[in-house]
């Protein structure tokens, strides 16, 4: 919750001149989602609302906004362990062109990347975003994990939150139901066992 607050006084407060990017991981056992929060402030409002309608019709088509949605996430690099991890956009909500011209607008990204094979034991993922540098401010979190597999032991920044490194501990699948399974079983068949005993012993006695 404190985390939530900060970004969004950073939000309010942003200046006009600036490009705020507000980037939240949420890392589960087997995938990573992203949260991309755009908000152009005043003075670069024109020229978002320009990158976004290509055919300045004073609206934003479904295929603008997959179009620049798809940019944003391209300047995105994300890596486990030093390896490349693709994302794909999930979802994009972007406002009207007059709500990013009064500074009120933000384009909301979602996208999540599946994390294939991934052994139990420590690992880092780390975020880098190259959207708009030159005028860009950025805040980049780890939200606390769902799973009770994954837990986050530290998050590393750079200076201007460009970069964001979460260094985190998968643990072991739980094995409870696979003991129970073989719990189940050999209690069966030592029952069985004991049943043929039982009847071979009757039988053969006088």
């Amino acid at each position: 919750m404190a985390l939530l607050l900060a970004a969004a006084a950073e939000v309010s407060g942003h200046r006009r001149d600036e490009y705020l990017q507000a980037a939240r991981l949420s890392i589960e056992p087997g995938a990573v989602q992203l949260q991309l929060d755009l908000t152009p402030g005043i003075a670069l409002a024109d020229a978002a609302v320009g990158d976004i309608d290509s055919n300045r019709d004073g609206t934003f088509s479904d295929n603008e906004q997959r179009a620049y949605a798809g940019a944003a996430l391209k300047g995105l690099e994300l890596h486990l362990d030093g390896r490349p991890i693709s994302l794909e956009l999930a979802n994009a909500g972007f406002p009207s062109p007059d709500a990013i011209r009064r500074g009120e607008g933000t384009i909301r990204l979602e996208a999540a990347a599946t994390l294939p094979g991934v052994p139990s034991g420590a690992h880092r993922l780390t975020l880098r975003n190259n959207h708009h540098p030159d005028d860009a401010t950025y805040l980049a979190n780890a939200l606390v994990p769902q799973s009770q597999r994954v837990k986050v032991t530290g998050q590393l920044r750079d200076t201007d939150q460009r970069v964001l490194s979460v260094d985190y501990v998968l643990r072991p699948a739980p094995q409870a139901m696979s003991l129970s399974v073989e719990w189940i079983a050999g209690g069966l068949a030592l029952a069985i066992a004991a049943s043929v005993l039982l009847f071979t012993s009757l039988r053969s006695s006088p």
